[in-house]
């Protein structure tokens, strides 16, 4: 009976589901700590010849927070 869901959707799209609803219950205070919390950052590095180069960011951690985005 649990297993239900995966007919619908995937494990992913399910966890995300369910997070959405645990910070929607949360009082305001927790809330928008978890909110800071599931901010997510990527950066990527292009390698050559066995040897990395500059890191560079595709969404800023700190711009994120400010702007309250994702």
């Amino acid at each position: 009976m649990s297993s239900i869901w995966r007919n619908h959707f995937s494990f992913n799209k399910y966890s995300q589901i369910a997070a959405r609803a645990l910070r929607a219950s949360l009082k305001e205070s927790e809330r928008v700590a978890a909110e800071k919390r599931g901010v997510t950052t990527v950066k990527y590095q292009q390698w050559e010849n066995g040897q990395g180069g500059e890191q560079i960011w595709i969404s800023d951690k700190t711009s994120a927070a400010k702007n309250g985005t994702t």
